[in-house]
């Protein structure tokens, strides 16, 4: 029995190659291939091959190629029928009943690819045609050459009412078959029939094979209605379970493990003119589930490429909805959007290839597009507004049918939205503190910090030498510690472990034994972090320090400096915690239980709840700091809990040294 080649066609597009041949071959991922053992011939290197994009297995040890068809056949020995009879079973296809009707309906088809062929090429030669010629302007005013021309075998319609009807019956094709291909249109009042295409710029549609199934028009008048006019769906044509350029951009996607989806046929010319040959095109419709697999057949996280305009926005929103039921693990989309008033043509031509590839590069990934569309929308001014926020997301997520894929959305989204709606009553909150209460800035509490927590490290660590008393009340607080900086090729985290080696040895009572029994090495980051006396250059002990911190220059009571200190220690501990809660997010298996997923979330909200506390605390003592800066004096005090380093400076100052950054 001869089956229809579009039923072939479903069956390969449900089963990947790999899964067929998982069967008989243990594969192992290579690249964008997967490889094995030759299930021909006795081997121990594999030289055997399985491309999903291709849909095609092949084995170097034998020569051996085909697809998942071919592959039943030579490791089962089935026929032909046999095997697409057991692999539709599988893919969940109907096959049609051998018939003569089905007989009929296999060579109608190939009538109809004949018919359409012919169509195509009548369309090309008109386009050299002196009638052509307005049309061959057009598309050389969009840039579009002579060699694309010809590539995707553009042609023109001429401006008459039978042309294209009356040149296919002189090359006797039947009436019948040209109304059937999509190719005229016979008025239900009885009137003539007319071709469907007049007066229009013609681009062929192609199938996977590259075999035209339709044709797209761009009207040339300006009071032509509608601008682009493709062909009906037909036998051949289902908009819906096909993407424009589909089979020129299989082997550039394949290469690059990349694909571009843009919206018309002209702008995918653009492109792949451009160089960018990994380029195809939607035909009008939303995304079907059929357009979506076949997009994963050319790559697993396809680019969906939309213009900078509301309309565009609006287009991947509608996007996000049809594509999530499809999502599985391993496969996604990501979206990237043009500057606002361009078009993928335009950002090629105007822009350059480089430009638009660097926005495809930055394109957003799936859940950012989600976020990005519920956050939009929207109202979170209100308590009910936020509930209504966080339940549209849960509902959003819980569409997507592969369980081990929505279990990690879920927990991303409960995180995010937890964190989100946190952060937004503390905004609130501190808008309504501002309305009536002053409140000091934070960064006032230290001086020249390229980065706050870089920062804040450094000026714990001096303190940790200055105060030694206080390390030693919190000694194993300070070992768990990670500390991320460095001054010389000195890790602070080693430097901290030889400072509790001299406080676990020693009876330490001043900075300055740190200055005679930590190991030599350390000396460099001892005087970055504290600062050595230098009385020719009048600076005292700790100069580096107090350049850091200033208010410790000034006669502070113990108490402020034990809160600082410890205020200090909580913050570089929640930014431990808060780095535990990414790697655990990030290192989460596939197949991780509720246990693991509820652990996150207490961690998260343990980070969230101490957040408060801790930044609370660190505004009032960012007050209590701006009162002792701002009380009178020009003497300036360096502090010691004991009161055995009090030293009255001569400066009014204390100037940052070079290196107390």
């Amino acid at each position: 029995m001869r089956y229809p080649p579009h039923i072939l066609d479903e069956i390969r597009a449900r089963l990947p190659v790999s899964s067929v041949v998982a069967r008989k071959v243990r594969l192992k991922k290579a690249g964008r291939e997967w490889k094995g053992l030759s299930p021909f011939n006795a081997e121990k290197t594999p030289s055997f091959y399985a491309n999903d994009q291709k849909g095609f297995y092949h084995d170097f040890s034998s020569g051996k190629h085909g697809d998942i068809f071919t592959f039943l056949m030579e490791t089962e020995g089935l026929s032909f029928p046999e095997a697409v009879e057991r692999l539709a079973s599988e893919a969940g296809v109907d096959l049609p009943k051998a018939s003569p009707e089905l007989e009929r309906v296999v060579e109608r088809r190939r009538d109809l690819y004949d018919v359409l062929e012919a169509a195509c090429r009548f369309f090309e030669r008109q386009l050299a045609q002196p009638a052509g010629q307005k049309a061959l302007a057009y598309l050389e005013g969009r840039g579009i050459g002579a060699e694309t021309r010809r590539e995707f075998r553009m042609g023109f319609a001429p401006d008459a009412r039978t042309a294209l009807f009356d040149h296919l019956r002189s090359e006797g094709i039947d009436r019948d078959l040209i109304l059937r291909a999509g190719l005229a249109i016979e008025p239900e009042d009885g009137r003539s029939l007319y071709d469907r295409f007049r007066g229009r710029v013609i681009i062929p549609i192609q199938d996977m094979r590259g075999r035209v199934v339709a044709f797209g028009g761009r009207a040339l008048a300006p009071d032509q209605q509608p601008k682009y006019l493709n062909s009906p769906e037909t036998e051949l044509f289902r908009k819906g379970e096909l993407v424009f350029n589909a089979h020129r951009a299989r082997e550039p996607a394949h290469k690059a493990n990349s694909a571009i989806v843009v919206e018309g046929y002209l702008d995918a010319i653009s492109v792949f003119q451009a160089g960018i040959r990994n380029v195809v095109a939607t035909l009008g419709t939303a995304f079907t589930e059929e357009q979506i697999a076949l997009l994963w057949r050319l790559a697993p996280e396809p680019v969906i490429c939309f213009d900078g305009d509301k309309a565009g926005r609006n287009a991947a929103f509608r996007a996000v909805d049809r594509i999530v039921p499809s999502l599985k693990t391993g496969f996604t989309f990501r979206f990237a959007f043009l500057p606002p008033g361009q078009d993928p043509d335009d950002a090629v031509r105007q822009s350059g290839p480089d430009a638009f590839r660097a926005i495809v590069e930055e394109a957003k990934s799936f859940w950012d597009v989600i976020w990005l569309r519920e956050t939009e929308t929207a109202r979170l001014d209100s308590e009910n507004g936020q509930a209504v926020f966080e339940t549209r997301i849960r509902e959003v997520v819980g569409q997507i049918a592969d369980p081990t894929l929505r279990r990690r959305y879920e927990l991303t989204a409960k995180l995010q939205v937890t964190d989100f709606l946190w952060q937004l009553g503390k905004r609130n909150a501190r808008a309504r503190l501002r309305d009536t209460v002053a409140m000091p800035s934070l960064p006032k509490l230290f001086s020249a910090e390229p980065t706050r927590l870089i920062g804040l490290e450094r000026v714990f660590l001096g303190m940790c030498v200055h105060y030694p008393d206080l390390v030693e009340q919190n000694r194993d607080r300070v070992a768990s510690m990670n500390f991320r900086g460095e001054h010389e090729g000195t890790l602070f985290r080693d430097f901290v472990a030889d400072l509790l080696r001299v406080i676990d040895e020693d009876d330490t009572r001043s900075f300055r034994d740190f200055y005679n029994l930590l190991s030599d090495g350390f000396f460099p980051a001892l005087n970055f972090l504290h600062g050595r006396e230098d009385r020719q250059a009048s600076r005292p002990w700790g100069h580096n320090l107090f350049a850091r911190f200033p208010v410790l220059q000034r006669s502070v009571p113990e108490r402020f400096i034990e809160e600082s200190f410890s205020n200090f220690m909580e913050l570089l501990w929640l930014r431990d915690l808060e780095d535990e809660l990414k790697d655990g997010v990030e290192s989460m298996p596939p197949d991780a239980d509720d246990g693991y997923s509820l652990w996150l979330v207490h961690l998260q909200q343990d980070i969230l709840e101490n957040r408060e506390r801790i930044l609370r605390k660190e505004l009032e003592l960012a007050e209590e700091a701006t009162f002792y800066r701002s009380a009178g004096g020009g003497n300036l005090v360096a502090a010691d809990p004991r009161g055995m380093m009090l030293r009255q400076l001569a400066v009014d100052l204390i100037a940052p040294p070079e290196q107390a950054a």
